[in-house]
């Protein structure tokens, strides 16, 4: 089984690295589900990672309903981590109505070619995941990053089982969403191949005006679910 560890800064994909995380998705500001990284970090990230390096592709935090030069903003990025280097693009759209945008997303599905393109966890908002399931695969999108539809991977268990049964090695099921040494094991008795752990741990607040919880992934914790699984 394949770990990806959700990267928020250069220290976190340095730590994911040493620790045998087997990928990295790499973006910012996790507190809010994460944002794009800026340019100096995907170029120091990409430098010196082995690893594969995904890079999340949201223009900012909220719905995954984008205007026209929000649009633009995420293809340009995309455009912008093909040519530093990246090895896999992690972005999404959906429509008001709660469907994938099909028409948004294959344009980002084929502006990312060759890369391989994960749909993010706005499948997770999607009202009908079995057909939208279907949808990604006719859009050629290689992974989903899903928790199921519930606020753990391990609540929506009962979900991914369903629809790794459905994909049927068309696409890969990418769990996400609370995953640690003590659940990943489960993942892999559903034969899941892939799972994704941020293995965060919260850094010492320091005293300032603008401070907020900083987190980083945690080598020891990323180490912890490499060997449940």
């Amino acid at each position: 089984m394949l770990l990806e560890v959700c990267a928020n800064s250069y220290q976190s994909a340095i730590n994911a690295q040493k620790a045998g995380a087997h990928r990295i998705e790499l973006c910012q500001e996790l507190s809010v589900g994460g944002v794009t990284p800026s340019y100096g970090l995907l170029k120091q990230v990409i430098k010196k990672l082995n690893i594969p390096v995904f890079v999340l592709i949201r223009p900012r935090s909220g719905h995954f309903v984008y205007t026209d030069i929000e649009f633009e903003i995420m293809k340009m990025n995309i455009q912008t981590c093909k040519e530093i280097g990246c090895t896999g693009i992690v972005s999404g759209v959906l429509r008001g109505d709660k469907t994938i945008d099909i028409k948004r997303t294959k344009e980002l599905v084929e502006l990312s070619r060759p890369l391989p393109f994960t749909f993010h966890r706005a499948f997770d908002e999607v009202v009908n995941p079995k057909e939208a399931l279907e949808d990604l695969i006719d859009l050629g999108v290689e992974r989903v990053l899903t928790s199921g539809q519930e606020t753990s991977a391990e609540k929506g268990i009962e979900l991914l089982k369903e629809l790794n049964c459905i994909a049927n090695n068309r696409i890969i099921l990418l769990a996400g969403g609370g995953i640690n040494s003590e659940n990943a094991r489960k993942f892999k008795d559903l034969a899941l191949k892939e799972i994704h752990a941020s293995a965060s741990t919260v850094r010492e607040k320091e005293e300032s005006l603008f401070s907020i919880e900083l987190s980083y992934s945690d080598p020891e914790k990323i180490k912890s679910i490499i060997n449940a699984i």
